[in-house]
């Protein structure tokens, strides 16, 4: 326990470099532990920001609303590593701008992503040419097979990066991606 704010981004910083750590948890000095209740608790999550592949949106070419990202694994299958929240009306123009429709034989060709971690619901997405790297800014929370369990935030494209220089799936910082 500290009251130093520099002591708990200390914490944040280092203590977070271990898989399953996300963050730390800020709450009042009188304030007790109640199970199922949060009260003034608030979690202060790690966010590390790191590159992945656009590889479908949902919206449409010319007003994306949200971007699926992948990275490729050790065989070169680009694997779905999360989504973004919606993206804001200048970034959605600037992706628009490089977007383009995926050519046949898209490596997610007939494959659903969940509207929400752990939910059934499917999003209603549009395959685009994996082509583009975008920066990302992510927690650390991943679910068992290496996908962002929290939504992505856009950063920026990318364009002075080549989808080969992205880490690898399971790469990265805390295993960026997986």
């Amino acid at each position: 326990m500290t009251t130093d704010p520099a002591k708990a981004r200390e914490w944040l910083d280092s203590w977070t470099d271990v898989s399953g750590v996300e963050g730390i948890v800020v709450k009042p000095q009188t304030s007790r532990y109640t199970p199922g209740h949060r009260g003034a608790w608030t979690k202060v999550r790690r966010r590390d920001t790191t590159e992945a592949i656009i590889g479908a949106i949902t919206g449409t070419l010319t007003r994306p609303q949200l971007l699926v990202l992948g990275r490729h694994d050790h065989t070169a299958r680009l694997r779905a590593v999360g989504r973004t929240v919606p993206l804001r009306t200048e970034a959605a123009r600037l992706v628009a701008e490089h977007l383009t429709a995926a050519d046949p034989g898209h490596p997610w060709e007939g494959v659903t992503f969940a509207a929400t971690w752990g939910s059934r619901d499917v999003l209603n997405v549009r395959l685009v040419r994996p082509d583009l790297v975008a920066e990302i800014s992510a927690d650390r929370a991943m679910d068992r097979g290496g996908v962002r369990r929290h939504p992505l935030r856009f950063r920026r494209l990318r364009l002075d990066v080549g989808v080969d220089d992205v880490p690898r799936f399971g790469e990265g910082p805390a295993a960026a991606a997986g």
